[in-house]
């Protein structure tokens, strides 16, 4: 299976990342030294209109041999961004994707722990859907 995803490869890095937190930065500045080096990188302001953008992430994800994933402060509050990372890592596991972190205004073991801004995030988040679970009347963790 690793030789077809090779055969599929459309992009050459697919950068996730929280935009409200770094696309006007961090983000910016790497997608174009990236371009400057002819790296073919996706991130998410290339969709087309009318794409669905699950799909379309979703493809972009397979179709990339590597991710970078910024961590920024509120990268945990966006169940999007969670579910995009979600499928990054089972590319990892089942086509060798590289895998590439980068902590952008977070430490490392604020992400690991869930602690601190990154903590408080994903925090709201998982308040967000406890909240909404009540609303539909449907019980449970996450």
């Amino acid at each position: 299976m690793a030789s077809s995803y090779r055969n599929n490869k459309k992009y050459d890095v697919f950068v996730s990342f929280r935009g409200e937190d770094t696309r006007d930065n961090f983000t910016s500045h790497l997608y174009s030294a990236l371009s400057r080096q002819n790296i073919q990188t996706f991130i998410d302001d290339q969709l087309n209109r009318g794409d669905e953008i699950s799909e379309s992430l979703v493809n972009a994800i397979e179709a990339s041999p590597i991710s970078v994933i910024i961590f920024s402060e509120s990268y945990a509050s966006s169940r999007w961004r969670l579910d995009e990372l979600v499928k990054i890592l089972e590319c990892k596991k089942e086509y060798a994707q590289i895998v590439i972190p980068v902590f952008y205004r977070v430490d490392p073991s604020d992400a690991r722990n869930q602690t601190g801004p990154f903590g408080i995030s994903f925090s709201k988040l998982e308040e967000r859907f406890k909240r909404i679970q009540r609303s539909c009347g449907v019980g449970g963790k996450l």
